[in-house]
């Protein structure tokens, strides 16, 4: 799936995909991720699209707490370590405790799967473990899901939002990630895909989509050329 050699231009796009590390700082931390080009391709670079989806959810103050979140495709894992933060709920002090203890609870913090094909599950992890604070690392689980297959090993429709950042652009694929997206989702789940749309075929796969779900574009990002698109099964247009 994302495990292909492709090309974006060249000049400075080009130095940033072969770049070994790239730095972001999204949720009040600063985040830093390996890349490895070379030897994983597309699915060892930050895009674009991961990049304004993150963006989106933090300027749109979404509520992921107490959420069951999948990150397909992840990639070096930003989305699913910047959805993990943005989750992560806050803490409240119980004043009672016998004997006046006062003790601190956690809210309830988004449980986020991050996912992507084998080959890349041991460098995603690397980047996860090493941008989350130990307390936040339990909460994300990197799992590996190629899309039609194996899809047994997650529960059917258990999942509140179901991500993917650029992850439409191998049409052979399409068929799969469909059938995937139809497997995690229940009716309130909602899916954001974040895409720039390359080629024709791109479109295609939203037409598929909307066969099978109610799809809007919610976000455009000019100046990165990158659609975020929501859906939801049936008609519904439920808000975040």
């Amino acid at each position: 799936m994302a495990l292909v050699p492709y090309e974006e231009g060249g000049g400075w796009a080009a130095r940033q995909l072969h770049s070994p590390s790239a730095t972001f700082h999204f949720a009040s931390r600063t985040i830093r991720l390996q890349q490895d080009w070379r030897r994983l391709g597309v699915a060892a670079v930050v895009w674009d699209a991961a990049v304004v989806l993150c963006a989106y959810l933090e300027m749109e103050g979404i509520d992921l707490r107490d959420r069951s979140v999948i990150e397909l495709g992840a990639g070096t894992g930003l989305l699913g370590i910047v959805v993990t933060l943005l989750g992560k709920g806050f803490f409240v002090v119980s004043t009672k405790e016998p004997a006046g203890v006062r003790a601190l609870y956690s809210t309830c913090r988004a449980r986020v799967t991050i996912t992507d094909r084998a080959a890349a599950l041991e460098f995603l992890e690397s980047n996860v473990q090493a941008n989350l604070p130990p307390e936040l690392r339990p909460r994300a689980v990197v799992k590996e899901l190629t899309w039609g297959k194996d899809l047994d090993n997650f529960p059917p429709g258990a999942f509140d939002f179901v991500l993917g950042a650029d992850i439409v652009y191998l049409e052979e694929t399409f068929a799969e990630l469909l059938q995937t997206l139809e497997h995690l989702c229940s009716e309130r789940t909602v899916i954001l895909l974040s895409c720039r749309i390359r080629y024709e075929r791109d479109l295609q796969f939203l037409k598929m989509l909307r066969q099978r779900f109610s799809l809007s574009e919610v976000h455009y990002d000019s100046r990165k050329d990158v659609h975020i698109y929501k859906a939801q099964r049936g008609s519904r247009k439920d808000d975040f």
